[in-house]
């Protein structure tokens, strides 16, 4: 079988894709049941060129420093429509929107200029089931020319039974007061819209109180990877430039919150975190090698 390449000449419309993810929640009985397998198929969009203006708007949402340099976590913005392109194609195993952000790792070869041309290349592998439901990667991987820059992994999961949900639950682990913090780190709604524009993620769970709650959030959540990004800036101009920034997500920020920020150094790079300030409960966990 030969993996069926969607070519693209620009990132597709992400407002677009929410509505056709939306639409993909509606259940129509006149359609086929959702395969249990996934499509075979990758995206890819050659050429692309940084729009300086966009990478701005990113820095300003999450605190990263503008430069000539694209901040470890921006080309995630480029590559999520490519994603959504193909998790919301209807013979897809599960509904994109309420899909949430479990674990994300980025491999860096080098830094990346704004300038330099970028072929990206987007496919989807590795359905499995987790005690919450379904578990997929999204792979892609960004070259200049024939040189691999960055390379990434997100794993989103999609709730629902499986055959692994009715085992027995860890022990809750006691809530201890946690240690203080480098620093404290502030997001509320508007920082959450901005982001949700340049990021181009409109997924409703981070931007509507109606949304969030359809998908049992008590508020709006930020997105993971905006604080995969804020926290990046405790350590801004010490990040090595060929780096492995692995990252899991533990229970999502409630918007508004403020948050506690530790970033230790250790041996071959960072280990990193966002708690919350009072339970001490892990919002974020991430390590930089």
């Amino acid at each position: 079988m030969m993996t069926q390449m969607i070519t693209l000449t620009e990132p597709p419309k992400n407002s677009g894709l929410f509505v056709k993810a939306a639409l993909g929640a509606v259940p129509v009985p006149l359609i086929s049941q959702r395969k249990s397998a996934l499509p075979d198929r990758a995206v890819r969009l050659d050429g692309f060129r940084v729009d300086p203006d966009h990478l701005a708007a990113y820095c300003r949402a999450t605190g990263l420093r503008f430069g000539d340099a694209l901040p470890l976590t921006y080309p995630f913005v480029l590559s999520f429509p490519l994603a959504m392109r193909l998790v919301v194609a209807r013979d897809f195993p599960f509904v994109a929107v309420g899909a949430v952000h479990a674990e994300n790792r980025i491999e860096r070869a080098r830094e990346i200029s704004v300038s330099e041309p970028l072929d990206l290349r987007t496919h989807i592998e590795n359905l499995r089931e987790h005690p919450k439901g379904l578990l997929v990667d999204a792979i892609t991987e960004v070259k200049v020319g024939r040189e691999l820059v960055w390379r990434q992994v997100t794993t989103f999961l999609h709730q629902q039974k499986t055959s692994l949900s009715g085992g027995p639950k860890p022990e809750p682990k006691p809530e201890e007061t946690p240690p203080p913090p480098l620093r404290t780190l502030r997001v509320d709604q508007k920082t959450i819209n901005r982001y949700a524009a340049a990021s181009g993620d409109q997924n409703p769970i981070h931007t509507s109180a109606l949304g969030a709650r359809a998908f049992g959030f008590p508020r709006p959540i930020a997105h993971g990877m905006w604080s995969a990004a804020a926290i990046l800036g405790s350590i801004e101009g010490r990040i090595p430039e060929k780096t492995t920034y692995s990252v899991k997500f533990g229970k999502p920020i409630l918007l508004p919150s403020t948050v506690n920020v530790y970033a230790d150094k250790v041996e071959g790079g960072w280990d990193l975190a966002l708690r919350h300030p009072k339970k001490g409960y892990p919002h974020l966990t991430a390590t930089l090698r």
